[in-house]
């Protein structure tokens, strides 16, 4: 998914990065908002888990190989603003320290992988939360759902992208076909990551998941005295 220098002709790829800076500037006045002292460093580790998950591919079909995007995820827990910019830092560390998609297309990078997977999923899993019942289970089950979608909405935008400013000599069909076809495939994987890292944070900090925030009752310790004691008589005036 990462697009690499040349391969976006030069008006496209500026018109994708104004996108991009627009899109980021949303989402920096939007993250205010969304960053407390709960969410803040959450969202740093979210976005170390991304950088750390995009190094890693694992195979899909036919020799390819597919890695996490992480828009959905980051957006569920750390909210769609937050989510864009820890995707678009993840990105741009990426480009400047290991050449894994090029400068001059890094705006074409942050719209597909930041802003389409984090708008298209987050939404989709919000629609969700709103018809399925207010459990645990229900909230893992939209992530999933919603991380599926994401990956192949991005390589549509990829699509269209390519199909106004493409250098390469190969039909859009084929471009549509190898791009969308995969990255269904690479969609359940992410799926599988997903709804597997919200489950996790869901069943120790439930409070720590934007999304699910206001759906799930927080989690309750009792102490040892407590439980002896049983519940506390009511008072009376």
């Amino acid at each position: 998914m990462h697009v690499p220098d040349g391969f976006i002709d030069a008006p496209v790829s500026i018109a994708a990065g104004a996108v991009a800076v627009a899109g980021v500037g949303v989402a920096l006045r939007g993250a205010r908002r969304e960053l407390d002292d709960r969410t803040a460093p959450l969202a740093g580790l979210t976005a170390a888990f991304v950088f750390a998950a995009q190094m890693l591919n694992f195979p899909v079909a036919s020799g390819t190989s597919g890695h996490l995007l992480g828009g959905t995820l980051a957006a569920i827990l750390v909210g769609p603003y937050t989510g864009v910019l820890c995707v678009s830092v993840v990105l741009l560390m990426q480009a400047l320290l290991f050449a894994d998609g090029g400068l001059t297309a890094l705006g074409v990078n942050i719209t597909n992988m930041a802003l389409v997977t984090v708008v298209v999923g987050y939404g989709l899993f919000r629609l969700l939360l709103r018809v399925l019942p207010k459990t645990r289970a229900a909230v893992s089950a939209a992530s999933f759902v919603a991380a599926v979608v994401s990956v192949p909405a991005a390589a549509v935008m990829f699509t269209l992208i390519y199909a106004i400013g493409g250098t390469a000599d190969v039909s859009i069909g084929k471009v549509a076909t190898a791009m969308i076809g995969v990255h269904v495939l690479i969609g359940i994987g992410e799926a599988l990551i997903t709804a597997v890292t919200v489950s996790s944070v869901l069943a120790v900090r439930p409070d720590l998941v934007y999304g699910a925030r206001g759906l799930l009752k927080p989690l309750r310790l009792h102490t040892a005295e407590q439980k002896a004691d049983g519940p506390a008589a009511p008072s009376r005036a």
